[in-house]
């Protein structure tokens, strides 16, 4: 699908007015902010018990939509409880076939599985329908780390080039995190993918840290 659609979730909306964006959607339950009265945005409002997060409301109707490439905005710079759901949000995207971009201020994450399709994006997962592999080119990104784990029980057939610790069809599980500070040697790293859910983090290294 190549049109974009926004959506601000709860009080989201109020930071996509001050940076001049006009979202399509609005919805929430407006726990954090007042329901805009202004606004030619559709709205949704949902109960303040309900068994999903803003974030994760917005992600069920992006999927029911068609959406598969799908970017999170602010994914990180609140409560760590939320962080976290945001990468379990990445991790059902992905398991519908989709890639999920998720944003903080210091990070950028990446999270696809086998069966992710993301086209014309640099950054995103792709298919190699010939050799089974889902693959990632992730361009050079100086002052940052580069962490990979997984996000299913079991991630196999993890490839990493272009950076200083390089592995070969290995298996990632969810309990170890062998994957974590790598940093590019290449102009583009490369990580593949034969079966399961990769999360693939990029970090801002603190001053003078160095990996």
């Amino acid at each position: 699908m190549d049109k974009e659609f926004i959506i601000a979730c709860d009080k989201g909306y109020q930071n996509a007015e001050k940076m001049g964006i006009t979202p399509d959607l609005i919805l929430g339950d407006f726990d954090s902010g007042e329901r805009p009265a202004d606004t030619d945005a559709r709205i949704l409002t949902f109960p303040t018990r309900k068994d999903d997060t803003d974030t994760m409301l917005a992600v069920k109707y992006a999927i029911r939509e068609g959406f598969r490439d799908i970017h999170i905005a602010c994914a990180f710079g609140g409560r760590l409880d939320h962080a976290f759901s945001n990468i379990q949000a990445g991790a059902f995207i992905a398991s519908y076939g989709g890639v999920a971009h998720l944003y903080g201020q210091s990070e950028i994450c990446t999270v696809f599985g086998r069966k992710s399709i993301c086209v014309d994006q640099p950054d995103s997962a792709a298919n190699d329908e010939d050799s089974c592999v889902t693959y990632l080119t992730l361009p050079r990104r100086d002052g940052y780390s580069l962490s990979v784990f997984s996000l299913s029980d079991v991630c196999e057939g993890v490839t990493i080039r272009g950076t200083k610790y390089e592995v070969e069809d290995v298996t990632l599980l969810h309990n170890d995190p062998v994957g974590t500070s790598n940093v590019w040697t290449a102009d583009t790293a490369k990580i593949s993918l034969q079966k399961g859910i990769l999360m693939v983090m990029m970090s801002r290294l603190l001053p003078g840290e160095h990996i």
